[in-house]
């Protein structure tokens, strides 16, 4: 057993996966063996649970028996729609009013006894967690601002029915196509903090519901989850400063700030999630005519490429600085960005669940001892002030 700490857990190799292929260095993610621009462009976020959950895409039959029961599971129970209106009255944050309603589905589940050590169950309870997230997210948006939640639909797909339930009005097929993609995108990433926290989690047998609880409030730290929307808040700063995006971001770089969406642990060139974003976020320019989203993310990117030279020092575009502006043109409200993250990657979190509980180990790390060797205890009447 080595000493040496690793801060982090940098370099720790603490299990095998075979759901998410990274290649930093050439920019490269693939899920189950299926390059990610493929998967974005042809399949389906239902297919991507599929693919996650199963090891292989659906037929056309297996998909329709999977998004049907997915959809049969989306309505949730009164009960978690009258603890959100409380939060709503109060101002809760969406990512925490996430993370109590994921903690209260277990409530209305006739298995949340079962230990989840089987697939069987860690799948059963994931497809109750992916079809109901949506609806508590959606449902605490409308209540917040004042409006009675929309029941969700029997017919449309996981993205537009998020997007129909969040604003009443079905969503064309741009900005379902979109929306979809970039659930794609956000399923699964490899042992990301959250999906680390996911299994550490789920090694000690705990119910998925604890797990996803844990995975979200994981996801909801600045660190993690959030940087799409400091994206977001940081191109609204630029469009109400009135400024050219490039001299906004020269001068910000002199003042010594940082820009959201550079930068990324794994990858030292361009996200290839980014990539995938960009061309959404113009197709979705296109079909609203709006493009100053798209044009200040463009002028921004080619300012830090070509004349600041990130890249060039491995500071590249990761998907959070596309993933803001997309959602934004989507209608989406700015701190609902973080809790539509959880809506995806609670696919990736149950997939690698179920595969480290197949052969399960406790995951108990160890610490160096670095304080006093040894203090005598000193009852405390005879305590002195300053010992």
């Amino acid at each position: 057993m080595t000493d040496q700490i690793r801060r982090g857990l940098d370099g720790v190799l603490v299990a095998e996966s075979e759901l998410s292929r990274i290649d930093g260095d050439a920019g490269e993610l693939s899920y189950r063996g299926y390059p990610i621009e493929e998967l974005a462009a042809g399949a389906t976020f239902e297919e991507v649970l599929y693919l996650l959950w199963t090891g292989s895409l659906p037929t056309r039959s297996e998909l329709d028996s999977f998004t049907g029961e997915l959809r049969s599971l989306r309505s949730i129970d009164m009960a978690v729609v009258e603890t959100l209106e409380r939060l709503a009255q109060r101002d809760e944050a969406p990512i925490a009013a996430l993370r109590t309603g994921v903690s209260m589905l277990s409530a209305g589940d006739t298995e949340r006894g079962l230990v989840p050590t089987d697939s069987g169950t860690i799948q059963r309870t994931g497809r109750r967690l992916a079809a109901k997230i949506p609806t508590v997210l959606a449902a605490y948006e409308r209540l917040r601002q004042g409006e009675r939640p929309v029941d969700p639909s029997d017919e449309l797909g996981h993205a537009a029915n998020f997007l129909y339930m969040l604003t009443g009005t079905e969503p064309d097929a741009v900005a379902a196509e979109t929306f979809d993609t970039a659930l794609t995108l956000h399923a699964d990433h490899g042992l990301n903090a959250s999906t680390f926290t996911a299994i550490t989690v789920a090694s000690t047998h705990a119910d998925l519901y604890s797990v996803v609880t844990a995975g979200v409030g994981a996801l909801s730290g600045p660190l993690h989850g959030g940087a799409n929307q400091d994206v977001m808040e940081t191109l609204l700063e630029v469009d109400e400063s009135g400024d050219d995006p490039v001299e906004w971001t020269r001068s910000a770089l002199d003042d010594g700030r940082r820009i959201p969406g550079w930068g990324h642990r794994v990858y030292s060139v361009t996200d290839p999630r980014a990539a995938i974003l960009e061309d959404r976020s113009e197709a979705l320019a296109r079909s609203t005519g709006e493009t100053k989203w798209c044009e200040y993310t463009r002028a921004i990117e080619g300012y830090l490429t070509e004349e600041a030279g990130l890249v060039e020092k491995g500071i590249a575009p990761n998907v959070d600085f596309y993933s803001g502006s997309v959602y934004y043109q989507l209608g989406i409200p700015v701190d609902l960005y973080t809790p539509i993250f959880a809506m995806s990657r609670v696919g990736g979190w149950v997939a690698h669940v179920d595969e480290y509980l197949a052969d399960n180990r406790l995951i108990r790390p160890r610490s160096r001892y670095v304080g006093p060797d040894s203090r005598p205890y000193v009852p405390i009447d005879d305590r002195s002030p300053d010992a």
